[in-house]
C-alpha cells in the first residue's frame, strides 16, 4: 500500500492528512493557528507558528496512522494563498508578521494604481484585478514600512514567498526557495501567459528581483525533506494553492467543470482548459495547475466571508456556542422573515470588488430572533456564491450543469439545499470532503508514480448526496431581489 501525506496549511489551522492510494483517509491531525488584527483591516499571523503547527501535525498524523515516515511515498502541500511572508535568507527568521490574504492595508496603494488607469494592463498581464487581496500590495507595504527591510532586500538577504515557499524553505532547511505556479499566479507579479515574474510590474511596483522565489510547476519534484526532520527523507512532489487543489481534488479535469469550497471564504473555480479566459465580469483568470507538461487555467470568483460569517455569530454575537450549532438554530424558522445579512466585514470580493463596503443587516422587526439571524447568515453565503455564478455564466459559453462542493460548511444540508435552489443547479457533495488536501496528495501521487494518469485519480471521486433545485422561479427571484437591494445599501458608492 502506498501512502501519501498532505500538508494543508489554511487560514485558521494547520493540518496533516495521510491518504492511501484510493483516496481514503488513514489519519488526520489539526492545530489551530492564531490570527491577530492589530488595527482595523489588518490581519496577521506569526510565520513561525504557521511552521511549528504544521510540523507538529505531521508527527501527530504519523503516530495516529501508526506508520513510519519511510512508509510515506510522497508529500503534497496545499496552502492559504496570497498570504505574504518575508524572512532573512541567512537565519531563516521572519522579518515581519505574515500578512494574511484577508488583510486590506494596501488599499491606498491599490487605489493609486487604479487612478493611474492600470487596471487593464494588470488584468491582461496577471489575470487579476487590482486589489489588496493579492501578495504584491502586501510585499510593497512591508518594503516601505518595515525598518531596514528594503536595504536588506537590495543586499540580497531577504526572501519573499507565499505560505508554500515558507513551508518548503523550512522542510528543506533553507535548501529551496521556490513558489509553485498556482500560488505565483496569485501574487499579481507573475505573467499568466509566460509563467515568469513580469519585469515591467516589478519595476512599476519597485520590488527587488532578488527577493523572489523560483517559480516551479505543480508536479515538480522539489526536494526531499531535510535529514533529521521526520525520521526519513520524504520527497515533496506536489504543491497547489488551496483552491486550485480543491478543483484538482474534486476531479474537475474537464473544461466546464466547477467546484465551490466553503471555507473561511468561498471560492468557485471553473476549469477553462488550456486557454486563459479574461473575464468581462470582474472575475479572476488564474492558473489552475501545471502538470505533465501542460498548463490548465480557470476562472475564479472569491467571496471573502463564508464560514467566517458563522465564526462571527459564535465569537462576535455569541448566539451559538460552536459552529456546528448554526444549522440547528437556523432550521427553527422556515425563512428569515425578511432579514438579510450582507457580510461585507472585510469589503466585498467578486464580482463587486468593493474593499470599502461594510457589513449590514436589514429587514429586522420586533419579531426577529437569533434563529432568523442565523438563517440570514447562512443564506448570505449562498447569495454571494450566486453573484459569482451569475458573473461566470456571463463569461462562458456553456452553462454550468452541476456544482461540486467541499469545505466545512458543505456538510450543512440546509445551506446546500438553499444553494441549489438559488443557483437552480444541482449541488453535488462527495463522500470525501477533504478535497483540498486530497488534491495536493493526488498531485504528489501523480509525480511519484502512485497514479499514472488523471483518470486513475478521478476514480476516487464518489457522490455522497445530490441536492436538486426545488424552489419555484418566482420565489427565487423574490429572494434575489431582496439580496440585491441589501447589497446596494452595503456598497461604498451608495
Amino acid at each position: 500500500m502506498s501512502y501519501l501525506l498532505a500538508l494543508d496549511q489554511g487560514t485558521t489551522s494547520s493540518r496533516a492528512i495521510i491518504f492511501n492510494e484510493h483516496g481514503q483517509v488513514q489519519a488526520t491531525a489539526q492545530r489551530e493557528t492564531h490570527i491577530q488584527t492589530p488595527q482595523s483591516g489588518w490581519v496577521e499571523q506569526d510565520a513561525l507558528e504557521i511552521w511549528s503547527t504544521q510540523i507538529a501535525v505531521v508527527q501527530q498524523a504519523l503516530a495516529t496512522a501508526n506508520i513510519l515516515a519511510k512508509d510515506i511515498k510522497a508529500i503534497g502541500l496545499t496552502n492559504q494563498r496570497e498570504t505574504t511572508v518575508v524572512w532573512d535568507k541567512r537565519t531563516g527568521k521572519p522579518l515581519a508578521p505574515a500578512i494574511i490574504w484577508q488583510d486590506r492595508r494596501a488599499v491606498d496603494w491599490c487605489n493609486n494604481l487604479i487612478q493611474k488607469n492600470l487596471q487593464d494592463k494588470i488584468q491582461h498581464t496577471t489575470g487579476l484585478r487590482i486589489d489588496p487581496y493579492f501578495s504584491a500590495g502586501k510585499l510593497v507595504w512591508l518594503l516601505e514600512h518595515i525598518d531596514g527591510l528594503r536595504a536588506l532586500a537590495e543586499q540580497g538577504h531577504v526572501a519573499f514567498g507565499t505560505v508554500d515557499s515558507w513551508l518548503v524553505w523550512n522542510l528543506t532547511q533553507g535548501a529551496e526557495h521556490i513558489i509553485e505556479a498556482s500560488n505565483a499566479a496569485r501574487t499579481m507579479l507573475m505573467n499568466l501567459k509566460t509563467h515568469q515574474w513580469d519585469d515591467e510590474l516589478l519595476e512599476l511596483f519597485n520590488i527587488p528581483r532578488a527577493v523572489l522565489p523560483k517559480i516551479i510547476s505543480s508536479d515538480s519534484y522539489v526536494a526531499d525533506t531535510a535529514t533529521g526532520l521526520l525520521g526519513a527523507n520524504i520527497p515533496i512532489t506536489g504543491i497547489l494553492g488551496d483552491q486550485q487543489s480543491a478543483l484538482f481534488g474534486q476531479s474537475c479535469f474537464e473544461v466546464g467543470t466547477a467546484k465551490n469550497t466553503y471555507g473561511t471564504g468561498c471560492f468557485m473555480l471553473f476549469n477553462t482548459g488550456l486557454d486563459v479566459q479574461l473575464s468581462q465580469n470582474k472575475l479572476l483568470s488564474t492558473l489552475a495547475w501545471q502538470a505533465q507538461q501542460q498548463t490548465t487555467y480557470a476562472l475564479e470568483g472569491s467571496v471573502f466571508m463564508a464560514g467566517a460569517v458563522v465564526q462571527w455569530l459564535r465569537d462576535g454575537l455569541g448566539i451559538i456556542q460552536k459552529s456546528a450549532d448554526v444549522e440547528k438554530l437556523a432550521c427553527k424558522v422556515h425563512d428569515t422573515d425578511g432579514v438579510v445579512l450582507v457580510p461585507a466585514f472585510t469589503g466585498l470580493g467578486a464580482p463587486h470588488w468593493d474593499s470599502e463596503a461594510r457589513a449590514l443587516m436589514c429587514g429586522m422587526s420586533r419579531g426577529t430572533t437569533k434563529a432568523h439571524i442565523a438563517r440570514a447568515a447562512l443564506e448570505s453565503i449562498a447569495f454571494q456564491v450566486s453573484d459569482v455564478l451569475t458573473a461566470m455564466q456571463n463569461d462562458i459559453a456553456q452553462p454550468l450543469k452541476e456544482l461540486r462542493v467541499d469545505g466545512g460548511a458543505s456538510s450543512n444540508d440546509m445551506l446546500m439545499q438553499f444553494q441549489a435552489d438559488i443557483l437552480n443547479v444541482p449541488v453535488l457533495r462527495p463522500k470525501m470532503l477533504e478535497s483540498t488536501a486530497w488534491g495536493a496528495a493526488a498531485m504528489a501521487g501523480l509525480r511519484s508514480g502512485v497514479f499514472s494518469n488523471l483518470d486513475e485519480i478521478a476514480q476516487s471521486w464518489q457522490l455522497e448526496r445530490a441536492f436538486e433545485p426545488q424552489m419555484q422561479s418566482d420565489e427565487r427571484e423574490a429572494h434575489l431581489a431582496k439580496w440585491q437591494t441589501a447589497l446596494k445599501r452595503a456598497k461604498s458608492d451608495l
